[in-house]
């Protein structure tokens, strides 16, 4: 396998371009704007090819405990996951939804499930760093003021290193086919194995 770097933002055609039989992502469309998306969906329908999307952040999280300010300092995070992230404003929490509906405008076929990350006390660390940004990013927003994004932080820290703290976030996976593509893949696997006459 050959590793090529590419700008995305910036050349994302080329990046398509060569032998490529399938186009994946992980963790990027709540990152990229609606342009950006049309882009991608109008490059990978033009070369009829599958597409497939790992961990698309849909908004949801859920957290065991519960604390008071849970549901301000997560709808400040939705916001400022639809801050330009290098590809213009984000789509942020409804890329999944957009991905699916610009795939089937296509003319693919789209399956998707949620793939959400269920965080138990054991997973520390990602709990830790991932509290610390969503502390951050409600701040920066300027949803949640700066004593009450650290008193959160603070009372989620105490419930992490008391073995306490469960967390899940919503993803969703997404794999669109362009419609008819496996009828025309085994005709064209018939043709190919056929005896010639």
């Amino acid at each position: 396998m050959t590793r090529i770097p590419v700008d995305l933002a910036r050349d994302l055609e080329a990046a398509l371009d060569g032998r490529v039989s399938l186009v994946t992502a992980s963790a990027l469309l709540d990152l990229v704007s609606a342009e950006w998306l049309d882009r991608l969906v109008v490059e990978v329908a033009a070369r009829r090819l599958p597409f497939y999307a790992a961990l698309n952040y849909d908004g949801r999280v859920s957290f065991d405990p519960a604390d008071p300010l849970d549901a301000a300092v997560i709808a400040a995070v939705n916001l400022h996951q639809q801050t330009d992230k290098g590809f213009g404003p984000a789509l942020g929490p409804g890329a999944a939804e957009a991905a699916i509906a610009r795939f089937q405008a296509a003319g693919y076929t789209v399956v998707h499930g949620r793939s959400d990350w269920h965080l138990l006390p054991r997973d520390h660390g990602i709990q830790r760093d991932m509290l610390a940004g969503w502390a951050g990013a409600a701040r920066e927003i300027g949803a949640v003021s700066l004593p009450d994004a650290a008193a959160w932080l603070t009372r989620r820290r105490d419930l992490l290193a008391a073995g306490r703290s469960t967390i899940k976030v919503g993803h969703v996976d997404i794999f669109a086919r362009p419609i008819g593509a496996r009828a025309a893949e085994r005709s064209q696997s018939n043709r190919t194995s056929s005896p010639s006459g």
